[in-house]
């Protein structure tokens, strides 16, 4: 719970800060970077801690995430420009990685499936407090100028630094697990190489497509690269067997490859989401970053309900499929309804909406990954619950560049578009004849926009929420209808994952706890083993294997 409480922290406390950030570090648009920098690095290793803690347990692997995580956070508190703070997130995000794949592991680990449907309601009280304390002291963090001396939004990194020191001493001094039985294993460093060589040309070319060119050659050398990376990791997974970072034969397993398939998708969908709520907040309806945060709080409302319902429900029944099929119809549903917002909606018409696709969240977020965790054997409990958040995780990196890049390559048509129709209406007009609209400085960059200069940079969106309303209507409509095409995008996604949904089987949840399951597994392997050399010894002594144990136990007369 302590590790959950960092990770989803985390996940949420950047989101409303980032525009002042940006404005900070005069790089608006380069903000993909640092979202995208810590989702790749997480991604990427989430599968190999997971790997890593069935062969040498849980909780030392915990500790280095958290340490990784913290040091992260100091770095990133101490960034001079947006590139910096992508690096140093993408420092952070080799210990978040572990945070939230082990924290459900360990679950895994201590309860059944059908148990842990219940107790997750413990967890999702973290998940949900710090999910909503997220956006909130993101806002509010990011607009105090100073604290202690130091600018306001540097804090929303160094927050971490206390959490992450008590979640460590409470995990060294209470955590106890069992020792994992030591057996050979190898890493598999050649797959992990091979993962990275993957995921990076893809996220490059996801951020710097539109000014590249999606067709430029620097865009299709990076598909090139994905592509022989992605040929080099199957050979590599094959190669290493049960040692592999992510073995192949778990895509045998019906309810691993359906799941993998859905979590992708639902990530792109989700991050399209959070990556574009918060700008749309704050430059379409002119928010500060601490409203901007509160008005998130119904899409967490949202999750944390329909999560306590389905794990309620789950432990009760023993049957979850109904939940995945339900939650990917909402988030589809909830998708479109946000794609309809404009700058002049009303909260309660943005609420209602969030409420839904939060509902969708909650209903797909644990019972996915119980029903990962449930149609696989116990030793492979950590590497198929860390590849089932890493699908998660590699769909919300993609999504997250690509959907912010659909953002910044439509908002300046958008808003050329608006000031063309804007220049026909009275209120746009009286603006520019009003001699105090005129001489206000605040007012320039439109004005001379107007007098045929160039579009105003979006790199430092701060200029909007000074301009005279008036003048301000076709920049805040624009970023909303660019908001709107990415979600009516994410929409159309997210219903691919609801049709695959239907080929989710459904597998009896098992009644016995992880370790439990383990332990009768390496029971059943020893008496594999013991009659297995009862046989040998048989044949070598030219009797049956009775026989030989008959001796064995009682001495040569028990053969007669």
């Amino acid at each position: 719970m302590m590790g959950m409480f960092l990770a989803a922290l985390d996940q949420t406390i950047v989101a409303t800060a980032i525009r002042t950030i940006g404005d900070d570090l005069d790089g608006l648009s380069l903000q993909a970077w640092v979202t995208t920098a810590y989702l790749m690095t997480s991604t990427i290793s989430t599968p190999l801690y997971g790997k890593l803690s069935d062969i040498f347990g849980r909780k030392p692997l915990y500790l280095v995430a958290i340490g990784l995580f913290l040091l992260g956070s100091l770095l990133c508190g101490t960034a001079g420009s947006m590139y910096e703070l992508a690096i140093y997130r993408a420092v952070q995000g080799l210990g978040g990685g572990g945070l939230m794949s082990l924290a459900i592991t360990i679950l895994g680990d201590l309860l059944s499936p059908r148990d842990r449907a219940r107790y997750q309601a413990y967890f999702l009280a973290v998940f949900g407090t710090s999910s909503v304390l997220g956006p909130v002291i993101g806002g509010a963090l990011a607009g105090t100028e100073t604290l202690l001396g130091i600018t306001g939004w540097r804090w929303i990194f160094l927050v971490n630094v206390p959490f992450g020191i008590l979640g460590a001493v409470v995990i060294t001094r209470v955590l106890r697990l069992p020792p994992i039985p030591r057996r050979t294993h190898r890493i598999d460093w050649p797959g992990a190489l091979a993962l990275v060589l993957t995921l990076v040309p893809l996220l490059l070319v996801a951020e710097q497509g539109r000014g590249w060119g999606w067709a430029s050659p620097v865009a299709l050398t990076c598909y090139g690269l994905s592509v022989v990376g992605l040929g080099l990791f199957l050979a590599a997974e094959r190669r290493a067997g049960d040692d592999a970072l992510l073995p192949l034969r778990l895509f045998r397993n019906r309810t691993f490859s359906s799941s993998a398939v859905i979590n992708t998708i639902i990530g792109m969908g989700m991050f399209g989401g959070f990556a574009t709520l918060p700008l749309y907040f704050q430059i379409a309806k002119g928010m500060t970053p601490t409203a901007a945060g509160l008005a998130l709080i119904p899409l967490t409302g949202g999750i944390m309900l329909a999560s306590v319902v389905a794990g309620q429900t789950t432990s009760r029944t023993g049957r979850y499929k109904l939940f995945p099929v339900t939650g990917t119809f909402l988030l589809t549903v909830g998708a479109l309804l946000l794609s309809q917002l404009h700058a002049t909606s009303t909260m309660g018409d943005v609420s209602w909406r969030t409420v839904i696709f939060g509902l969708g969240l909650g209903f797909c977020f644990q019972p996915l990954v119980l029903a990962v965790q449930n149609a696989v054997p116990a030793r492979d409990m950590g590497v198929a619950t860390a590849s089932s958040l890493f699908f998660r995780q590699m769909g919300g990196t993609l999504g997250t560049a690509v959907f912010l890049s659909i953002l910044f390559s439509t908002v300046g048509q958008r808003i050329r578009e608006g000031v063309t129709e804007a220049l026909g209406t009275a209120p746009f007009q009286a603006a520019l004849e009003d001699p105090a609209v005129v001489e206000d400085p605040a007012n320039a960059p439109v004005l001379q926009m107007l007098d045929g200069g160039p579009l105003p940079s979006l790199d430092d969106s701060s200029f909007i929420g000074a301009l005279d309303p008036r003048l301000a209507a076709p920049f805040t409509e624009g970023f909303a209808q660019s908001t709107s095409t990415v979600l009516l995008v994410a929409g159309a996604v997210l219903a691919v994952a609801f049709l695959l949904s239907f080929a989710l089987p459904e597998v009896p949840l098992r009644q016995v706890s992880g370790i439990q399951s383990r332990m009768e597994d390496e029971d059943e392997d020893a008496a594999a083993l013991a009659r297995s050399a009862e046989a040998m010894a048989a044949a070598e002594q030219g009797v049956g294997p009775d026989a030989a144990r008959a001796e064995a136990e009682d001495g040569p007369e028990a053969r007669t």
